[in-house]
């Protein structure tokens, strides 16, 4: 029996049967688009969160105050557990390091934007000029901070964009005087809209001079320092420079923690790769409750289709094209569902990307692989027991219906 027979025959058979057909192709192309669906979600977290610290900058160190051995799995700084704090002199102490580009100390905080009548509560950051260039800002209008030595501040202050339009309108806001607290700045840049990044919407905050942060908040404790390695080469360097020099400088205590950019992004890099193919794995579960669904849809065809079978047997049909037979029906069927399950999978990607933008949802490559595959594969290896029980029908028994 040719091939063209095979897959002609194979084609009335599922015509025939519209409903067996139909439930079929919705059982395997229900496992398809989960998996597809699944694994898109896992994959856009992965790149949601590889994209969030590529924004931060290229080549970043990240020091905080507290080691993160101290207190379980993250720096003291976090729970409140800080043994020494992190002052804006230990930041300029690793400037003496080779392999340390540029430096940023951060202070952050909140408080209540005043310009005129208009009042806004926003999160207020105290760092240097150099923060722009570590952090890949962008300036919309104006000026960044001023260089000079961070220990003196200017009243000076830079706005992100939609602090800027509440606060002050249509109208011109550069050289405009805001109130937070009870200290007055002059607003010299307006940022550019650059959203999200790690907690943090750029859009939303107020940019102050590193001095003029530590008066506003009474602190003389930082943040966090961003240190830029030289090169990528030189990262390791870098680090081990900083945490040298700190821990010289706090009595041979190591009581920071300090984090690379490619050491954070390589952790939840595997994390949400192992969590994207777990769950993925899970969802292909669905497909083996399809593969049941086949054999015992395929059982029952051997029985309703015994005289069918007999007269092929009877005509000269082997066993094995008996099986090849219904191996066809199989793999129609699963390509069907899968082509089915990945439409219905990409739709669902497509809503979730409109729903949620800022995360670039994509299903990874080897989920477009093995989703279909494993359908197929799935539909062939629940066939085999129909298939054999076919193959052994005695043709005179069929065709006599005993």
């Amino acid at each position: 029996m040719r091939f063209a027979d095979l897959f002609d025959f194979a084609w009335q058979v599922l015509r025939g049967s519209v409903t067996r057909t139909l439930l079929i192709l919705l059982a395997m192309g229900i496992g398809v688009a989960a998996v597809v669906l699944v694994t898109s979600l896992g994959e856009g977290a992965r790149l949601y969160v590889s994209n969030q610290f590529g924004s931060l900058g290229t080549n970043l160190i990240i020091v905080l105050p507290g080691r993160s051995e101290t207190s379980g799995a993250m720096p003291g700084v976090l729970i409140g557990k800080t043994p020494r704090d992190l002052t804006l002199d230990d930041a300029m102490a690793l400037k003496r390091s080779y392999a340390v580009r540029r430096l940023a100390p951060l202070i952050v905080g909140t408080g209540d934007v005043h310009a005129g009548a208009r009042v806004r509560e926003t999160p207020v950051l105290g760092s240097t000029a150099e923060l722009m260039d570590i952090r890949h800002m962008e300036i919309a209008q104006g000026n960044f901070l001023p260089q000079g030595d961070p220990r003196h501040s200017q009243p000076v202050c830079i706005i992100g964009a939609k602090v800027a339009n509440e606060l002050f309108g249509s109208r011109s806001v550069l050289g405009e005087w805001v109130r937070i607290g009870d200290r007055r700045f002059r607003v010299i840049g307006i940022m550019a809209k650059q959203g999200q990044s790690l907690g943090f919407n750029t859009d939303e905050i107020v940019i102050v001079p590193l001095a003029a942060a530590q008066a506003l908040f009474n602190t003389e404790a930082l943040f966090r320092v961003l240190v830029e390695a030289k090169s990528r080469e030189q990262i390791a360097d870098a680090r081990s420079d900083v945490e040298e020099i700190l821990r010289l400088r706090h009595e041979g205590e190591r009581d920071v923690t300090v984090i690379t950019q490619d050491a954070v992004l390589a952790t939840f890099d595997r994390i949400l790769r192992a969590l994207t193919l777990t769950v993925g794995s899970i969802a292909a579960i669905s497909l083996a409750v399809a593969g049941i669904l086949i054999m015992n849809v395929m059982l029952i065809a051997v029985a309703q289709r015994r005289g069918e079978i007999g007269l092929l047997k009877a005509l000269g049909a082997t066993g094995r094209q008996i099986r090849m037979v219904f191996f066809t029906e199989a793999v129609m069927l699963g390509i069907g569902g899968a082509a089915a399950g990945l439409a219905v999978g990409e739709l669902g990607r497509s809503l979730a990307a409109q729903m949620y933008p800022t995360i670039p949802f994509q299903v990874p490559w080897w989920a477009l692989l093995a989703a279909p595959a494993t359908a197929v594969i799935t539909a062939v290896l629940f066939t085999l027991a129909p298939a054999r029980r076919a193959a052994r029908l005695d043709p005179v028994q069929a065709l006599s219906r005993r």
